[in-house]
């Protein structure tokens, strides 16, 4: 019996109202996902090629408002041989989907790829109602098969993958993110063929947090890749057996590119070193004008999204991708004489590592590398903003393939940067007014804190800009005015300042002779526990850092501090904060300094109670004040 019928039976087994006690307060359920990938041996090369069948049932009439519309993605890579689409109502009847839409697949951060989508809506959902969609693709390149995923954003009844493959060929798999101890793993064997099953069911939904990282690292999925096969002579051919294999295949998308520098590109190289002797400055000099000079521009058309470009055509075009970025980077480098490699990376939006899996989905982005003074930088020439010797902040902690030559390699960690480098001062000076408060403001930032305003600097307009200034700015109370003047100076290179005054009318209360001011001015993470154990995703931190905020109150000449708070400090291996009230009874201030130190890129379920703990000692504080009284 077919996979996609066994999958109808279990289908039509359980009505709306047995899933509903199962799931309380869902309006529909994926009740079926179901591939088969069958790999077999063609021309001494595999071959594979899948059937999918997805089956929604709809649980209440709401559902038919916002979950009657569904589709698939496809691209040169998966090409789809047939596909079609229904509902099965509830009593029985089919009706089959005549109208599907097929477009590009929109991509936020990508110009231009081939990926195609096709959407098309179920006819007649309503209580009770399947909608079916089944696809056969045939998949052009073995090494890229994707991972399967049991779970959704609606709960899901069975999630089933079979995977079939000749039996002298060795078909490795891993099982990644959470509950993999409920995947139910079959082997069976049929004549010359293999196969393993993966089931899961009964699978909850997903929730969305929007500080959750990529779903690689927690959702629960299976990753299956050929290690090996025979071919028509009876030999074994290694494909993807180690590291080894996967740099073979990543080397052999340089071999025709950049024979030679170019005339014009050897004169821009020449010219940015030609007074400097330093090997460091050099490459900051390079590095710096392919970040201001060559345009950040997206292309992932079939193997256009794994070739480098020529880094000649990329300076005439002064635009290119990450790979393009690569390839001039390390090619200008070279030509200064400072030892420059490509760099094949993953991001943080993927949680594996090359050792673990030896497959071109553990990169989706590509740098350089160089090596001086006994160290290696890792410049990405994407980021027009980021700092020379700093990461950018989405390839912290990952591992790199560091391409030395055709044979040789390196597997490098790029280091997270350390919270001492981020650092974020915010200074309030206020005094008090007939009207209010008045005040100043002065920012520094430095480390990513300074490169991601001068990114923002980049791309906003006027207009834009002063409401993400004002809302940066905003402090004390909605009543917040920023005077019409402020000041952003990014003369250093390391370090962006910014300077504001503002107004804040009745912020301070006045009781009798005494004046009360809350001089908690941010009140940050309010709202931010974490409900554990419900959530079961970590939270993602863009980076660690420092953030220091210090407010000053000028107290006026006829007045007197008559109560400051005590300070309270709290740590933990995750975060924490030290509040610290000061008087500077000399110069009349009183000083309040808040300083927040984050130290984690990635918090796992088992440390939300630490991240909870550090708001239980925070949030009373912000309640505190201080009092002045008349002379």
């Amino acid at each position: 019996m077919a996979l996609g019928a066994i999958i109808t039976m279990h289908v039509q087994s359980q009505s709306p109202e047995a899933i509903q006690q199962m799931f309380p307060g869902e309006e529909a359920v994926m009740q079926g996902i179901s591939i088969h990938y069958t790999i077999d041996v063609k021309n001494d090369q595999p071959e594979v090629k899948s059937k999918e069948t997805d089956q929604m049932k709809y649980l209440s009439a709401h559902a038919a408002g916002y979950m009657s519309q569904y589709g698939f993605v496809h691209s040169e890579f998966q090409e789809v041989l047939r596909y079609q689409a229904y509902t099965m109502t509830a009593d029985n009847h089919k009706l089959k989907v005549q109208d599907f839409r097929t477009s590009n697949y929109n991509h936020a951060s990508v110009f231009y790829d081939d990926v195609k989508q096709t959407r098309f809506d179920f006819p007649a959902i309503g209580p009770g109602a399947v909608g079916t969609l089944e696809i056969e693709k045939v998949h052009h390149d073995a090494r890229l098969l994707p991972p399967f995923y049991f779970a959704r954003r609606i709960p899901v009844l069975k999630s089933e993958l079979k995977v079939s493959f000749p039996r002298d060929m060795s078909v490795k798999y891993a099982l990644l993110g959470n509950d993999t101890d409920k995947i139910k793993i079959e082997r069976d064997t049929k004549g010359s063929e293999y196969s393993y099953t993966f089931t899961f069911e009964n699978c909850p939904a997903e929730n969305d947090y929007p500080d959750a990282p990529d779903m690689s690292w927690y959702s629960p999925h299976v990753i299956f890749y050929i290690e090996k096969f025979k071919n028509d002579k009876g030999e074994v051919v290694p494909f993807l057996s180690s590291p080894d294999d996967l740099y073979h295949v990543n080397y052999g998308f340089l071999k025709s590119i950049n024979k030679g520098i170019s005339p014009d590109l050897k004169h821009i190289v020449d010219s940015l070193t030609v007074k400097l002797t330093d090997q460091e400055q050099k490459a900051r000099t390079i590095y710096g004008w392919v970040q201001k000079n060559i345009k950040y521009v997206a292309f992932e058309k079939g193997m256009e999204g794994f070739v480098p470009r020529d880094a000649n055509l990329v300076c005439t075009r002064r635009f290119g991708d990450c790979k393009d970025m690569s390839s001039i980077l390390t090619v200008m480098l070279n030509a200064a004489g400072i030892p420059a490699y490509y760099t094949w990376i993953g991001t943080r939006h993927l949680a594996y590592s090359y050792h673990q899996l030896p497959l071109p989905l553990v990169s989706d982005h590509m740098i350089c590398t160089i090596f001086i003074n006994g160290k290696y930088i890792f410049l990405d020439g994407t980021h027009p903003t980021c700092i020379f010797g700093m990461p950018s902040e989405f390839i912290q902690d990952k591992e790199a393939m560091v391409a030395i030559n055709e044979n040789d390699y390196k597997i490098l960690t790029v280091p997270a940067v350390e919270k001492s480098a981020n650092v974020f001062i915010d200074s309030t000076y206020l005094e008090l007014t007939d009207e209010g408060l008045k005040g100043k403001i002065v920012q520094s930032l430095r480390g990513y804190f300074s490169s991601d305003i001068r990114g923002m600097l980049r791309y906003a307009d006027s207009k834009s800009l002063t409401q993400k200034m004002r809302s940066k700015l905003s402090r004390g109370s909605n009543k917040f005015g920023l005077d019409s003047l402020y000041e952003i100076d990014t003369r250093s290179d390391t370090v962006t300042k910014v300077y504001a005054d503002f107004t804040l009318p009745d912020y301070a209360r006045k009781a009798g002779n005494e004046w009360y001011i809350n001089l908690n001015m941010f009140r940050y993470f309010e709202h931010q526990e974490i409900d554990y154990p419900k959530r079961d995703m970590p939270v993602e931190s863009d980076f660690k850092f420092i953030h220091r905020s210090v407010t000053v109150l000028k107290i006026p000449a006829n007045y007197r501090i008559a109560e400051i708070p005590e300070g309270v400090s709290f740590h933990n291996d995750i975060w924490g904060f030290d509040i610290q009230y000061k008087s500077n009874e000399k110069e009349n201030l009183v000083i309040l300094t808040q300083e927040f130190d984050n130290n984690f890129l990635l918090m796992q379920p088992s440390q939300f109670s630490a991240w909870n703990k550090v708001l239980e000692k925070i949030f009373p504080s912000y309640k505190d004040v201080v009092s002045i009284s008349t002379k």
